[in-house]
């Protein structure tokens, strides 16, 4: 567990009691999600979490089993969240050349920092996680991510926007990229802005989907 001034309460105790078991735990995780962006789920512990929840530790160890069911909980959330946010915004474009703008766009602002120090966090549980089921749901989780990628692509292809002659292999690519330049914003060794590494997402579609019958490919991001 660790020490330090606990958090701001969540909640008032008068609006705590009223609460049923199933909002009480996601009470507990929602609060669990800043403490993990902020810190890393190897620097939280249980105590850490029911003060940001408002709740006593006792009612955190009466709704959770262990503090990782907690974390692994929150982590989801968090992540469940963010890829819904993004599939909205590639569902507003008109074209998928515009979706896949929006995409990168939305991967890489300075908020989605804290996703991308979940999403490594949500891995790296991963390694030490001895339940399949949050493997499997893992594993689930990214090969969404891959689906709605390719989908996107798929779609430019159909409407003759651009051509891809790998269109799994595109997917592949632009996730392991995405990946990669995540993790070098966050260390920032070397440095790595926000723009840039929208730029080299957006000129690796560009040298990847070239121009369809009814297009003229993506050409260069605005």
């Amino acid at each position: 567990m660790t020490g330090g001034r606990s958090p701001r309460r969540a909640v008032a105790a008068a609006d705590r009691t009223r609460q049923p078991t199933e909002v009480r735990r996601r009470l507990i995780v929602e609060a669990a999600v800043p403490l993990i962006a902020e810190r890393g789920s190897s620097s939280v512990g249980v105590r850490d979490v029911a003060g940001a929840a408002g709740v006593s530790v006792g009612t955190v160890t009466y709704h959770f089993g262990s503090v990782q069911e907690i974390l692994s909980e929150a982590m989801v959330l968090q992540i469940e969240r963010y890829y819904a946010a993004l599939s909205e915004t590639a569902d507003r474009a008109t074209s998928a050349a515009g979706a896949l703008r929006l995409l990168v766009d939305a991967l890489f602002t300075e908020d989605t920092d804290r996703h991308w120090r979940m999403w490594f966090e949500y891995w790296n549980a991963g390694e030490h996680h001895l339940d399949p089921a949050f493997a499997g749901g893992q594993d689930r989780r990214y090969e969404s991510w891959h689906r709605q990628i390719r989908a996107l692509a798929e779609r430019g292809v159909a409407d003759g926007e651009f051509t891809c002659a790998d269109l799994d292999g595109f997917t592949t690519r632009f996730a392991a990229l995405a990946d990669g330049l995540a993790l070098q914003r966050l260390r920032q060794a070397p440095p790595l802005t926000t723009q840039d590494a929208r730029r080299h997402l957006h000129r690796f579609i560009e040298t990847e989907l070239g121009p369809g019958p009814h297009g003229v490919g993506l050409g260069p991001a605005e």
